[in-house]
């Protein structure tokens, strides 16, 4: 029967708890260093924005970009946390003392578990709140972008800007129907640069399609003058569905606790929701993974006595490992992305994978 030995545990998790942060301290700070290096590159042309500016896009982004590197983080801590005990030969002593491979990799995987569970339900929608700020500094900022389109469960939010007249449509409810989109109770706000406001259109329903919107039983009213009933008024813009589509919030500007949310409105407005869903899932399985990637380092690394080369050779065929793990999920992700593959299966099978190579390879080596 295995014991448990809670002074060894807790000096192996500590051991854990600090070379995972040191390593993602670096990491950050690298990526933040080439998030804004990128980002005064594309700001080239846009006079007006500022260092300052610049430097706080890229600190918005940094979590969410952090995210995406937390398995190699995990898995490079492991790999630190071996090879320290192994050269200070504490790793010989532990094994020697009959400790078992699982008991010692017990800590850093409960760990692991842990963090990925308070990333998931608490550290995710604060990066997911501060991504979608970045993007929408990205759009008004860099890429120049004059329209605005929000779609939830309170209803449809379009803003667009032409001519020095910014329009403001808002529906209670909206439905696809191939290329048209289906309105009810909208509102309709023009007003000039100085935001006054010029006219205003209500409408019990409307529609969508071939770049205008059609409008039955509207109300056309003009500051000071009186309110214009028509049975059928079309107002052009700019707007198709197909930038409908594409303005959808993306799935990383949302957080684990919206997304459901959102992926249910938006299937019963007839949008598709397979992008949303399927980093959903992605996020469920995200703990796992962690843990898969500390199993996959422990396989590589967890030897007792070997020289310096051994170690570089076991360290450079666990990353490699690690990177064709990760091209592998960036592949299935792809397939489930054009419905090739079951969202379930693309999302939960990279982690599937790595642990049970992981576990594999241990098993084989432990218990023969």
């Amino acid at each position: 029967m295995n014991r448990v030995y809670p002074t060894l545990s807790l000096y192996l998790g500590r051991h854990f708890i600090v070379s995972f942060f040191s390593l993602l301290a670096v990491i950050t700070g690298l990526v933040l260093l080439f998030d804004t290096v990128e980002l005064m590159r594309r700001s080239v042309g846009a006079a007006t924005v500022d260092f300052s500016t610049l430097f706080s896009m890229a600190v918005l982004k940094l979590p969410h970009t952090a995210e995406a590197t937390l398995p190699f983080v995990a898995m490079l801590a492991m790999m630190f946390v071996l090879f320290r005990l192994s050269r200070s030969h504490e790793l010989v002593v532990i094994r020697s003392a009959g400790v078992s491979v699982w008991q010692f990799l017990a800590p850093p995987l409960v760990l692991t578990a842990i963090f990925g569970m308070l990333n998931l339900t608490i550290i995710d929608p604060v990066a997911a709140n501060m991504y979608d700020s970045y993007q929408r500094m990205d759009e008004s900022l860099i890429r120049g972008q004059d329209t605005t389109l929000n779609i939830g469960e309170s209803g449809l939010w379009l803003r667009e800007s032409a001519g020095g007249i910014a329009t403001v449509v808002y529906a209670a409810s909206v439905h696809q129907d191939n290329d048209t989109l289906t309105l009810t109770k909208v509102s309709i706000f023009q007003t000039d640069n100085k935001e006054t406001l010029n006219r205003r259109i209500e409408a019990a329903t409307g529609r969508l399609s071939d770049g205008a919107f059609w409008l039955e039983k509207a109300w056309d009213i003009v500051p000071g003058k009186p309110g214009v009933l028509y049975n059928e008024l079309t107002l052009p813009t700019s707007i198709t569905m197909s930038k409908v589509q594409d303005s959808f919030a993306a799935p990383e500007t949302m957080s684990f606790w919206e997304l459901p949310q959102f992926i249910r409105f938006s299937e019963q407005a007839g949008f598709s929701a397979l992008p949303h869903r399927l980093y959903w899932y992605s996020l469920l399985a995200s703990p796992w993974l962690l843990c898969a990637m500390v199993l996959i380092a422990a396989a590589f690394n967890l030897t007792a006595n070997v020289r310096l080369a051994g170690w570089t050779g076991r360290g450079v065929a666990g990353l490699s490992v690690g990177f064709m793990l990760y091209f592998f999920s960036r592949f299935l992700y792809a397939l489930g992305l054009s419905a090739t593959l079951p969202l379930v299966l693309a999302a939960w099978a990279p982690a599937a994978v790595a642990s049970l190579l992981g576990l594999a390879y241990i098993f084989h080596r432990e218990d023969g």
